[in-house]
């Protein structure tokens, strides 16, 4: 026997040794709150509880097999073996309304024994715990071993975990880690037995299926798909309480674990509820739901818990993993990501749930991960590492927009948002009307759902700016905005569609880069948008006439465009003719036609590809648009609830066809569950309702825009987009990243005039080119960087059209 350090002794088939492999701590998240049915003990291990079953959420595709929980096994020993997710009828519960405390019953279906879990997490603490009540015929009772089985899946990976039994004060306890991630398995009567393997080889559930005995003791699983499995002390299988701890390295989270455990169950439940108490529930919304206020309730505490408890405002997309049982270790992100735009929809539901503080932690957080152009990551790591790097303006946008309604409620405190908002806005500036990707993440060009959110954040930036005195900012980021939402409809609406016999004008859901601008693709000029996740073989590819989604409603909801404007009230016809889908629960639409992002046809996971399936959010979205427009909600309120699955959870998409493979009609699919994005939209719509006015309207925007279309005076021209034409009588802005001076010439360089540009900030600088109605021929011109003190070394031609 080796003494390494006085610290564990682990427990392996070799014999006993002291001590712990010498890993360097780096843990970056604490305890979390529950989550509706999914329970977070820690931002790197969330947990949700499906079919009665405690489950990890990062986890691979395994085989044979899929053990990628915590689930309990039992067994009399001689006669049967029963798997607590399959061999099991399940009820679920909240045990209190206000809190995220649940109860599960599993019956066994020969109605000889009850298993009822109550789980919770310690409320200071990352440690899951699950308190578990065998009832039964007392004869069998007296014959049954219940084990445990765990497969850890340690910083969202199956593969390259370690797992050992140790004994601490007497008791044996599992211990996994990866990296410098620990996790421990315990029970406070103890387990009996314990042994360590791989998962599909020398796991648990692989020794107990073959003859209902434990016959494998194996000390430790290492650097692979491992599972433990531990067996509760007989004498305590009627009452026993679970823990699973998680810390910076094993003394952590050893500590953690047997601290909770140290505490009676009844008084961590006491504490819990206490605790959810304190977040009270916006009731006063109650009256605008059609089911006594239960989604709303559920809603408001889901987003809660989706916020970091170590990064203070970082609130993630989901704790699910979209098809993550088919999933393997190549893609560790799944939703446990922050997206800008998921994340702003949720600070935003707080807004409207009166959680003002909450909402300004979001901005602040945000604000700490702006990049020094402004942007932000297309996706990133709750400590703000970047996942995805796609740029997508609305993302941009969105905290513009989120810090404005902060300070129109005086919400901000001590925090000054100027800066951070002239940076958003600046980058909005020079990189718009072009985005790479739009709200769905896989097409480039001009979109109405992202020029919508541009538009309404450079108003607010320029109301910003406006009232810290910066008067020329704020008049150049209204003049763009003017800009963006005069070409609206030339950008963003075909004149001859194919999708209605009845309809030829409507938005597209994006027109792609014209060739020369950014991003374009080389077919650029014929107007085709790639469609992603298509089926292989299928065809990907079609013109921008033909696709269509409901994106454009996002002009509506921020007050760039009136509910009865006649181009909007045409494109609702051709969405609800191409888009919308009746399910038994209510109507519901598709992200847009030939998607191919979800379920498959015959049921199986996405995989690479699928057909999109119908979104609740999107009935949200669109319930939002006839509120605007003056018509009753309350049945596409109750439409969302019956969406929600047994636990009140939203998911991302339903199953659409008959039913099959396990999925029903209107019910959940295999998608993310819940998205926070959706339960955003049902608060919302609720205090929409209860005000009568929609949350997200921007009075700014709608302001400036409600009554009329702008006309805007400019064309801008940018070196990322230059621009071959301009009307006559326009002015013709050129934009810049920097300083510069214009040498220009509007009668074929017989003459030439010489303006320097103007500043602003952030957004680069700026000059002005004027032309005169029924002027003709081109303006040319060149530049010269000041700063640089270079030439562009080339000249630029506009020509100027007659006024139509």
């Amino acid at each position: 026997m080796t003494v390494l350090a006085p610290q564990y002794r682990w427990i392996d088939g070799q014999g006993v040794a002291f001590g712990a492999p010498g890993l360097q701590p780096r843990w970056t998240s604490s305890a979390k709150d529950a989550v509706g049915t999914a329970y977070s003990s820690s931002s790197r291990a969330w947990y949700t509880v499906s079919h009665g079953i405690l489950n990890e959420v990062y986890y691979p595709t395994i085989d044979r097999p899929q053990i990628r929980d915590m689930q309990f096994l039992i067994t009399d020993g001689e006669t049967f073996f029963h798997e607590e997710r399959r061999d099991l009828d399940h009820d679920f519960e909240y045990i209190d309304a206000d809190s995220l405390a649940i109860r599960v019953r599993n019956r066994d279906r020969d109605g000889r024994y009850t298993i009822t879990k109550e789980i919770i997490n310690d409320p200071h603490y990352p440690v899951v715990l699950t308190r578990v009540q065998l009832e039964g015929d007392p004869a069998l009772l007296e014959r049954l071993k219940i084990y445990v089985l765990l497969s850890p899946h340690i910083e969202g990976g199956g593969m390259g975990n370690n797992v050992r039994i140790a004994e601490i004060a007497g008791e044996r306890v599992a211990v996994a880690w990866k990296n410098h991630t620990s996790l421990v398995l315990a029970a406070d009567c103890g387990f009996t037995r314990a042994s360590c393997g791989y998962v599909g080889a020398s796991d648990g559930w692989q020794d107990l299926r073959h003859n209902f005995q434990m016959d494998w003791e194996f000390g430790s699983a290492l650097e692979g798909n491992v599972s433990v499995m531990g067996q509760i002390e007989p004498d305590h299988i009627r009452d026993f309480t679970v823990a699973l701890g998680f810390g910076e390295g094993h003394h952590a989270a050893l500590s953690a674990t047997m601290g909770a455990l140290s505490k009676p169950f009844e008084e961590h439940v006491k504490r819990f509820i206490e605790q959810w108490r304190r977040a009270a529930s916006p009731h006063e919304l109650i009256p605008s739901s059609t089911d006594n206020g239960r989604l709303m309730q559920i809603s408001h505490n889901v987003i809660l818990a989706h916020e970091d408890k170590t990064y203070g405002g970082a609130f993630i997309a989901s704790a699910s993993i979209p098809w993550g049982y088919a999933k393997g270790d190549d893609d560790l992100g799944g939703y446990h990501l922050v997206w800008t735009r998921d994340m702003v929809q949720s600070a935003t539901a707080l807004l409207a749930c009166g959680r003002v503080e909450t909402a300004r932690r979001a901005l602040v957080y945000l604000a700490c991960t702006q990049k020094p152009d402004g942007s932000f990551a297309q996706n990133f790591w709750i400590d703000g590492t970047p996942y995805w790097t796609g740029i997508q303006l609305d993302e941009v946008a969105f905290p513009i927009m989120l810090a404005w309604r902060l300070w129109k409620l005086n919400g901000l405190g001590k925090f000054d948002i100027a800066p951070f908002v002239e940076r958003a806005a600046g980058f909005l500036v020079r990189y718009a009307p072009v985005t790479q990707q739009e709200r769905w993440e896989e097409a480039p060009g001009y979109s109405p759902s992202t020029l919508a959110a541009v538009i309404a954040g450079l108003i607010c930036a320029a109301d910003i700016a406006r009232a810290n005195e910066s008067l020329e900012l704020a008049h150049f980021l209204e003049e763009q905005a003017d800009w963006i939402e005069s070409h609206l409809e030339n950008w963003t609406v075909t004149n001859n569609g194919v999708l209605h016999p009845e309809v030829k004008r409507y938005y597209v859901r994006v027109r792609p880069p014209e060739c020369g601008e950014p991003y374009a693709h080389e077919e650029c000029g014929n107007e085709i948008v790639r469609i992603a996740n298509g089926r292989p073989g299928m065809s990907n590819e079609f013109e921008a006439r033909e696709i269509v989604d409901c994106g454009f409603l996002e002009l509506v909801r921020y007050g760039v465009r009136r509910a009865d404007d006649p181009l909007i009230v045409d494109t609702l016809k051709v969405i609800d003719k191409v888009l919308k889908v009746d399910t038994p629960k209510g109507p519901c639409w598709y992200r847009y036609n030939h998607d191919g992002y979800g379920q498959r046809e015959d049921g199986g996971p996405f995989q690479g590809w699928g057909k999109g399936r119908p979104w609740p959010l999107l009935t949200g979205e669109r319930a939002h648009y006839e509120l605007a427009a003056g018509r009753d909600v309350k049945p596409y309120i109750q439409t969302i609830e019956r969406f929600a699955s047994t636990g009140g959870l939203l998911p991302e998409q339903i199953w659409d066809e008959p039913d099959r493979n396990g999925l029903i009609f209107g019910e959940p699919a295999g998608a993310a569950m819940p998205l926070v994005w959706a339960h955003a939209e049902y608060l919302k719509l609720l205090r929409s309702t209860t005000d009568g006015r929609v949350f997200d309207r921007i009075s700014v925007v709608e302001e400036r825009y409600g009554k009329s279309h702008k006309k805007s005076h400019l064309e801008v021209f940018k070196l990322r987009r230059q621009v071959k034409k301009i009307q006559a009588g326009k002015t013709l802005r050129i934009t810049a990243h920097s300083r510069f001076r214009v040498i220009w010439t509007a009668d074929a360089w017989k003459t030439n005039q010489v303006t320097d540009s103007t500043a602003v900030g952030h957004a680069g600088s700026f000059a002005d080119i004027p032309t005169v109605p029924k002027q003709n021929g081109a303006v040319s011109f060149t530049l010269f960087w000041i700063e640089e003190n270079r030439w562009e070394g080339r000249n630029f031609d506009v020509e100027i059209e007659a006024a139509s």
